[in-house]
C-alpha cells in the first residue's frame, strides 16, 4: 500500500483533533507524528490562544532588522542621484548625504549601489572586450613633432539638437594646437581625412599619443586598427595611454578644458557657428594667448612644420634583415614552416614581420607594433597545424 502524503497543515490539523480526542498520551502521540514534545508543545500553545489560525506557517521575516535603511534615506539617495545634470556615483552620493544630514547614519557606497540598482537607475554593466595594453614607458619629447597628442572631446549637441565630436591634434612640445574639427562622429574615414590634411600643412610626426577609443585602437592584436595602420606605414608610431590614465595626455586634457569653456558652453546653434566657434579659438590660442608652460608666449613661437612630408603613396613597411616577413592571408592567417597561425583579420593582405626569440618560439610585428607570439614547439608537427597567436 502507497504512503499517503499530508500537508504540514493537515498533519497539524490531526494531531489537534488525536489529543483533544485523547488517543494516547501527549509523548506518544509526538512519537506517531514524527515530532519533538517541543514542537507539539508549540502547536497546541497556538491552537488555544488563535484557534486554527495559528497552526499556520508564521513568516520567517524578524519583526525588524536593526541594519535595515531607513526608507527617508533610501528616498534621499534616489532623489540625490536623479537631481541635477550630473548624476552622482555611490562614492559622490555618500559624501554629498553626509554634508547635508550630518546627524544620519549613511549607508556604505555598496548599499548605496544596491539601492540605486534594484531601483533600476544603474544598470548592470556589460563585459566588453579590452584592448591590449600598449607598450611602455613612452619614448622622450625633445623637439617640435616628435610627438603629436589627439583625442575626440567628449561629445555635445549643439542648440539644433545635432551631435558634434571635436578632433583635437596638438602639438605635445610647443602646445601647438594643429587641428580642431567637429564631426558627427568618430568614424574612420573622416578622421583619416582630417590627419591627411594635416600631414600635408605640417608635415609627419614620429610618434601619435591617442587614448584607447576608435578609431585610434581596436581589440585586435596589438590594439591596432585601421587609423594607426594607416599612420604606421606612414612612418608614424602610435602610443596609446593606460586605460583609466588621463594624466599620461594631460597637456592635451588641460586643453580641452579651456576648450570647453571657450566654446561649449553653451553650444553654438548650428555645426557651422561651431566650427567657427572652434577656428576662433585655435588662432586664439596659438597666436595671441599665452602659456605658462612657455614662459607667458603663444604656442606658436616654439612651433616649426616637420621636415618629413606627406608621402604620394603609401610606403611598404620595412623589417630587420634577420626577422622573416610573411603576408596575412584575406582571412588573418600566416603560413611558418608547414603551420598555419592566426593573426587577425584585419591585417589582411598586410606584411608582418616574425623575429626568432628562442628556439622555436617566435614574435609577431606589424611595423614596431609587437602582436603576439607563438611557439612552435609547443605544437603538433604534421603539416598545416592551426596556431593561435597569444597576445
Amino acid at each position: 500500500m502507497p504512503w499517503k502524503e499530508v500537508k504540514p497543515m493537515d498533519q497539524k490539523i490531526l494531531f489537534i483533533a488525536d489529543y483533544l480526542r485523547g488517543v494516547s498520551t501527549f509523548s506518544a502521540l509526538c512519537l506517531d507524528y514524527c515530532i519533538s514534545r517541543k514542537t507539539g508543545y508549540k502547536w497546541l500553545n497556538r491552537y488555544q490562544h488563535l484557534g486554527m489560525d495559528g497552526l499556520q506557517d508564521k513568516p520567517r521575516q524578524p519583526y525588524s532588522c536593526p541594519h535595515q535603511i531607513p526608507h527617508r534615506v533610501r528616498m534621499a539617495i534616489i532623489e540625490t542621484r536623479k537631481a541635477g545634470r550630473i548624476t552622482p556615483g555611490s562614492k559622490k552620493i555618500k559624501i554629498l548625504l553626509g554634508q547635508k544630514y550630518p546627524a544620519w547614519e549613511i549607508p556604505s557606497e555598496t548599499s548605496i549601489y544596491n539601492i540605486l540598482k534594484k531601483e533600476g537607475i544603474i544598470a548592470a554593466k556589460k563585459h566588453r572586450r579590452r584592448v591590449v595594453p600598449a607598450q611602455h614607458p613612452f619614448s622622450p619629447v625633445h623637439e617640435a613633432n616628435d610627438l603629436w597628442s589627439a583625442d575626440f572631446k567628449g561629445q555635445f549637441k549643439t542648440k539644433d539638437g545635432a551631435w558634434c565630436y571635436p578632433l583635437t591634434v596638438m602639438d605635445h612640445k610647443s602646445r601647438f594646437l594643429l587641428g580642431c574639427r567637429g564631426f558627427d562622429g568618430t568614424k574612420f574615414e573622416q578622421t583619416q581625412e582630417a590627419f591627411k590634411g594635416l600631414f600635408r600643412e605640417y608635415g609627419l610626426p614620429w610618434r601619435i599619443r591617442t587614448d584607447n577609443g576608435v578609431p585610434f585602437a581596436s581589440t585586435s592584436p596589438g590594439g591596432l586598427s585601421r587609423l594607426a595602420m594607416w599612420w604606421i606605414r606612414l612612418g608614424i608610431v602610435p602610443e596609446r595611454i593606460a586605460p583609466g590614465k588621463p594624466q599620461q595626455n594631460g597637456r592635451h586634457e588641460r586643453m580641452h578644458k579651456t576648450l570647453k569653456a571657450a566654446t561649449v558652453l553653451p553650444p553654438a546653434a548650428t555645426a557651422g557657428l561651431q566650427q567657427k566657434a572652434f577656428d576662433h579659438f585655435r588662432h586664439e590660442y596659438n597666436y595671441e594667448r599665452p602659456h605658462e608652460s612657455l614662459g607667458q608666449k603663444p604656442p606658436a613661437t616654439g612651433y616649426l612644420p616637420s621636415s618629413r612630408p606627406m608621402p604620394n603613396k603609401l610606403p611598404e613597411l620595412i623589417y630587420p634583415e634577420h626577422f622573416k616577413t610573411a603576408h596575412v592571408n584575406p582571412n588573418g592567417v600566416i603560413y611558418h614552416q608547414g603551420h598555419r597561425v592566426y593573426v587577425a583579420g584585419l591585417l589582411q593582405r598586410e606584411i608582418v614581420g616574425l623575429e626568432e626569440t628562442a628556439d622555436g618560439s617566435w614574435d609577431v610585428y606589424y611595423g614596431p607594433v609587437k602582436l603576439g607570439c607563438f611557439n612552435m614547439r609547443n605544437e603538433q608537427t604534421h603539416q598545416n597545424d592551426y596556431i593561435k597567436l597569444n597576445v
